[in-house]
């Protein structure tokens, strides 16, 4: 059982939010909740039965406690939050998504507005597998409830940004969304290694880059940009490429073998009259000696995320983002989270239903300025 306080919004101000989860992206969403002067953390689930009673604050990287202890009972946790709060569900959908949906839905029947990157399949509502968004929009219904989904690599590089970016050009000739990462330092090695397929054979077809995987994964927001731009795509394609480590390395993760997987790259691509206009494309290494001739990050770091508008004038923005020490895959984590927290005052104003990120305005960080 909880022995929480439960944050009143009519005392404090402030919209109690939970949050569910505390691996890459939970640990940023708490940071975000507690920057956020309109939000107060009002619980945090874990699975990790060894992380019940610690409290959050230390857990989530920062130097103080805050009194909120890490919990295992969902149901108190929702009924904290029921009716004028939020939940950031972080929890992986990776590997488990229908499990993810249920946890979402439950959340959602239960008066809880949600945000979360863990539903592939909902980062673009119009084109959601309706078994997957039927569901969902029926929770909110009875709930009266809110659900925003925007992606972890991060959502606003693949939607938000390049459409804002569009309009700053004359001439289109192909929006392109570049992840570009060296994951020596990022802590997940189930999905590094098997997801992914660092390390593994070169004969090991990584499943997420099966044949239809990226269009899953990606297509949504393929399918956003194309309808923000209001054009028709014909079709998406997929491209794929895999390098392997000339030298054996180590890291936080394990040993990784010369002659193993050591770099991936691959394009969903929005086909447009027969040519790739809306390209998201991710560039994954586990050594940054791996395939040079592959995007690098400007400076040379381990990561960046770019968004290029080919056109007239051609426009190109990489976005630098570090956290938790320096690190890239974290800074890209933050940002992630950050956009769907900083959504909750606004989706707790909006009608009951499913939101995209088109829909969800970026909001001006209003009171953290010195903060």
């Amino acid at each position: 059982m909880s022995n929480n306080p439960s944050p009143s919004p009519g005392v404090s101000g402030r919209v109690p939010v939970a949050v569910w989860g505390t691996g890459n992206m939970g640990r940023a969403a708490v940071r975000a909740i507690v920057a956020h002067p309109g939000l107060a953390l009002a619980g945090v689930l874990v699975h990790d039965r060894g992380k019940v009673g610690l409290d959050a604050g230390p857990l989530a990287g920062l130097e103080s406690e805050l009194g909120v202890r890490c919990e295992d009972d969902a149901a108190a946790v929702l009924a904290r939050v029921a009716g004028s709060g939020a939940l950031a569900y972080t929890a992986s959908g990776d590997i488990r998504p229908d499990d993810a949906a249920t946890d979402i839905a439950r959340a959602l029947s239960a008066g809880v507005t949600v945000v979360s990157p863990s539903l592939y399949g909902m980062y673009d509502v119009a084109s959601a597998p309706e078994e997957l968004r039927a569901p969902l929009a029926s929770a909110a219904l009875e709930g009266d409830a809110r659900l925003f989904v925007s992606g972890i690599d991060p959502g606003w590089g693949n939607d938000l940004l390049p459409v804002l970016l569009t309009g700053l050009a004359g001439t289109i000739d192909a929006v392109r969304c570049q992840e570009i990462f060296d994951y020596t330092s990022y802590d997940q090695p189930d999905s590094v290694r098997d997801l992914v397929g660092m390390g593994h054979p070169m004969d090991y077809e990584p499943p997420m880059v099966m044949a239809t995987v990226p269009t899953m994964v990606w297509g949504g927001q393929v399918r956003m940009i194309a309808r923000a731009l209001g054009v028709e795509l014909d079709e998406i394609r997929e491209q794929v490429e895999r390098a392997p480590l000339t030298e054996t390395v180590s890291n936080r993760m394990g040993e990784f073998v010369a002659g193993s997987q050591g770099g991936l790259r691959f394009e969903v691509q929005g086909i447009v009259d027969g040519e790739p206009r809306i390209i998201v494309e991710h560039v994954t290494r586990i050594d940054a000696a791996v395939a040079p001739t592959w995007p690098q990050p400007a400076d040379g770091a381990d990561g960046a995320h770019r968004v290029v508008i080919e056109g007239r004038p051609r426009l190109e923005v990489t976005v630098e983002a570090s956290d938790e020490g320096g690190n890239r895959a974290a800074g890209g984590n933050a940002t992630a989270a950050t956009r769907l927290v900083n959504a909750i005052p606004w989706l707790l104003s909006q009608p009951a239903g499913l939101y995209d990120a088109l829909q969800v305005p970026l909001t001006p960080g209003v009171g953290r300025l010195g903060r």
